[in-house]
Parts: structure tokens; C-alpha cells; sequence
């Protein structure tokens, strides 16, 4: 009887992280990030148990993910790294969990404009990923810290290297990853001052709505307008641009600063400039 009592909270543990997980990739960060510290409370009074570790660990990656997406990562900094010093040492699904977290703090560094920082936490997570690839599939988290590392070049003024690094991996994203690096290629070409052909990518078409790039290709595509000297155009997609950003995120999403701040050097007639990249991104 005790262990059909421990398969069967096991199961729904993990049948409730797998649909609050569904939550996060639908944009619901909120629910999603509620849930799991629901979750994270209850394996919390199991801890002397493996299984009640395990969920609560999965239950607080999730949470800091969500805090992440919705633009609040400074306030879970400290959780991050306390929960990879957790992780250290574990293998398979723990291993890639430790480093999903990590990816998730780099994102963090690069939104506090650490960007040498993320940039050597970055390349040490794809080290990381190389030795596990062939135990587990690692791809969407390679692929999200390959987001994360264009934005680290771009932090850098390296434009160069960031596109360089967008469009080697576009062919192989999909869903919020392909967005992602979208939006980084467009930002590395604003930087090159390139700005024609950063218009053009920000107008082609990437068939997806992730919620916590709201407004993010609206900047990238008035940046370019404005660095071709159509400063109506420009003024429109960055009014339409942070509608979006205020309409779809967090109330103090680093992200609606940024666009009311390109919204005056537009409005103002200021020499144009690359748009910050993104705060954080679960």
C-alpha cells in the first residue's frame, strides 16, 4: 500500500509539472510560475524522500523561468545560482536541469548588462551540453543559450559575431527559439548599422507569438526605419511597439522602459542606436 501510495503522488507530481509547463509555453507565466511554487511548497515537506526532492527542484526551475519571461530575473537571481549550487554533481535529467537553470541565469546577467559574464557562463554551458548529448536530448536548451549568446555579443558591440551566430542556427529553431533568434539577428544588424537589411528581416514573417518577445521585433524594425531616415514610419512601429510591450508584459518589464525611452530619441529626432537587448526570457 506505501508504494502504490508513492507511484500514484509521483505520477500527479509529474503530471502536474508537465501541465504547468503547457501554462508556459502558452505565455501564462503567471499561473505557471504560481503553480509550481505550489508544488515546490508540497515536495518540500517530502525532501527526506528522493522523489520529493527531485519534483521540488523541476518545480523551482520551472518558477524561476516563469519570474524570468515575465521581465523579473534580478528578484530571482540569488534562487538561480543558490539552486545550480544544488544541482552540481547530478546526472541525467537532474544534469540538464542544472543546466537550463544556468541558461536561465545568463539570461539574467545579460539584462543587468553583465554581458562578458554571460557570455563565459554561456560557453561553459555548451561544454556542459556536449558531454550529455548523447544520454538526453539537449537541443531546445543549446539552442536557447545560443539566444542568450547573441544577445551577450550584441551586449558587446561584437554585431559580427551575433549575427554570425543567429543565422547558423535559425535553420534548426522552431517556436519561441526561432522568434528569439530572429529578433537577435535584426538587433545585430541595427548595430552594423545595417539597416536596410535589418528591416528586412524584421519583416519576414516568423509564424509564432511568444509573449515574453512582445514588442521586441516592433523596436528592432523602428530602429532600422529610423536609421533610414523614415522617422514617421519609425515613430509609428515604436508607438505600436510599446503598446505591445505594455499590453502583453509584466508592469515593470525592463522592456517597456526601454521602448518608451526609443520611442523620445524617435520622437525627439536623435541619432539613431541599436535597441537594448532583452531583460530576461523564460
Amino acid at each position: 500500500m506505501k508504494i502504490a501510495r508513492v507511484v500514484r503522488r509521483r505520477s500527479r507530481d509529474v503530471a502536474a509539472l508537465e501541465r504547468l509547463h503547457e501554462l508556459f509555453r502558452d505565455g501564462e507565466y503567471e499561473k505557471a510560475e504560481a503553480g509550481a511554487r505550489a508544488i515546490e511548497a508540497r515536495a518540500g515537506r517530502l525532501r527526506k524522500r528522493a522523489w520529493g526532492l527531485a519534483v521540488g527542484w523541476h518545480a523551482r526551475g520551472l518558477a524561476t523561468a516563469a519570474a524570468c519571461a515575465q521581465g523579473r530575473g534580478t528578484q530571482v537571481l540569488a534562487e538561480l545560482e543558490s539552486l545550480t549550487a544544488e544541482l552540481e554533481g547530478m546526472t541525467g535529467s537532474g544534469r540538464a536541469l542544472l543546466l537550463m537553470v544556468r541558461s536561465n541565469r545568463m539570461l539574467v546577467l545579460n539584462g543587468q548588462g553583465r554581458c562578458s559574464e554571460a557570455e563565459t557562463e554561456g560557453l561553459d554551458i555548451l561544454r556542459g551540453l556536449t558531454r550529455i548529448k548523447h544520454l538526453t536530448s539537449v537541443s531546445h536548451i543549446e539552442l536557447c543559450v545560443l539566444d542568450n549568446m547573441v544577445d551577450a555579443l550584441c551586449g558587446q558591440d561584437r554585431y559580427e559575431e551575433a549575427e554570425a551566430v543567429a543565422r547558423g542556427n535559425l535553420a534548426r529553431a522552431e517556436g519561441g527559439t526561432l522568434a528569439a533568434l530572429h529578433c537577435g539577428l535584426v538587433n545585430s544588424l541595427n548595430g552594423q548599422g545595417r539597416y536596410q537589411d535589418a528591416l528586412a528581416e524584421a519583416r519576414r514573417s516568423v509564424p509564432v507569438r511568444d509573449r515574453s518577445l512582445s514588442g521586441r521585433l516592433g523596436m528592432g524594425t523602428a530602429v532600422a526605419l529610423h536609421g533610414l531616415g523614415r522617422r514617421s514610419e519609425a515613430e509609428a512601429a515604436a508607438r505600436e511597439a510599446l503598446e505591445d510591450c505594455e499590453r502583453s508584459l509584466y508592469p515593470d518589464h525592463p522592456r517597456i522602459r526601454e521602448a518608451r525611452e526609443l520611442l523620445a530619441r524617435v520622437t525627439a529626432g536623435d541619432p539613431p542606436a541599436p535597441p537594448p537587448e532583452k531583460a530576461a526570457r523564460g
